[in-house]
């Protein structure tokens, strides 16, 4: 078979005509705009996410979606394919051995000195929904109760707005709720409809925003704990490395840095961390 002819071909059988061209355009576009990469075996995976697109616009093929979100007038829906394509799982106190080591390592002495006008940063990359960074902010409302009243804040970001959207609203449905225990539940979440909201204490400490990972970071200053879980998988090995090579500087010395349980810190950046518990890292180098 000539290489045209392997290119127009379906890559998967279906309602819509989806050629490996299509793929690779795909493909191509989300790892440009996000870093993520997409192996061939992922083909059945962007078939099934996206033919919803397809019937949502009134597609009748992978051709002409694509020809739309390469184009100006597809911008919105190119935002909406890498949210398609991108997995936000995600769960209150998810792994929480991470945030065991948070509250009995690294808070105790941050939320100490910000009695003496101390501050306390921390930074939930890829935050999802925000289960994340609300985890993070009642942990410390369970060592201080009037963290609201300190420098304490907790920065939250993610790619997709929305995501960002959804943990700026800071409402979650009851079967969402479980990770929470239930003294944090009681003190920490107003009941709504069936769920529950975020308390103005939790929500006054995380900032919501958007942030590509592999793009532009506006922040200059330095963290005291760093989470950046289930990420870096998506990314190829130099991606990943670089990565962990840009949060390095940006985690004060003895800071946390925690990821997932599939990922290891790799390339440069190897150096200037040490092991502290299991998928945790303690910065060594100042």
């Amino acid at each position: 078979m000539s290489m045209s002819a392997a290119q127009s071909a379906n890559v998967v059988e279906g309602e819509f005509a989806f050629t490996e061209s299509d793929f690779k355009t795909i493909s191509a576009m989300v790892h440009g705009d996000a870093g993520i990469s997409l192996p061939d075996a992922k083909a059945t995976l962007v078939y099934s996410r996206l033919a919803k697109r397809l019937r949502a616009l009134g597609l009748s093929s992978f051709r002409d979606y694509c020809v739309l979100v390469a184009g100006a007038e597809g911008v919105d829906e190119r935002q909406k394919m890498l949210a398609a394509l991108t997995t936000n799982v995600t769960r209150f106190f998810r792994e929480p051995h991470h945030f065991d080591h948070l509250k009995e390592k690294i808070l105790p002495p941050l939320l100490e000195a910000t009695r003496r006008g101390g501050k306390v940063r921390i930074w939930s990359a890829a935050c999802s929904s925000g289960q994340e960074p609300f985890s993070i902010a009642m942990t410390i409302l369970s060592l201080m109760p009037d963290a609201a009243n300190r420098d304490i804040k907790v920065l939250a970001t993610d790619i997709d707005p929305n995501m960002v959207a959804e943990g700026r609203r800071g409402t979650y449905d009851g079967q969402l709720l479980d990770g929470i225990p239930a003294d944090y539940r009681k003190r920490w979440t107003t009941s709504v409809n069936g769920g529950a909201r975020m308390s103005d204490e939790v929500r006054s400490l995380v900032t919501f925003n958007e942030l590509n990972l592999i793009g532009e970071w506006p922040m200059k200053g330095q963290f005291d704990a760093l989470f950046c879980r289930n990420v870096a998988i998506y990314f190829e090995d130099d991606t990943q490395a670089r990565l962990w090579n840009r949060f390095a500087p940006l985690i004060r010395q003895n800071g946390a840095l925690y990821i997932g349980h599939s990922e290891r810190i790799q390339g440069p950046a190897v150096s200037a961390f040490k092991p502290d518990g299991v998928t945790t890292y303690s910065k060594v180098t100042a």
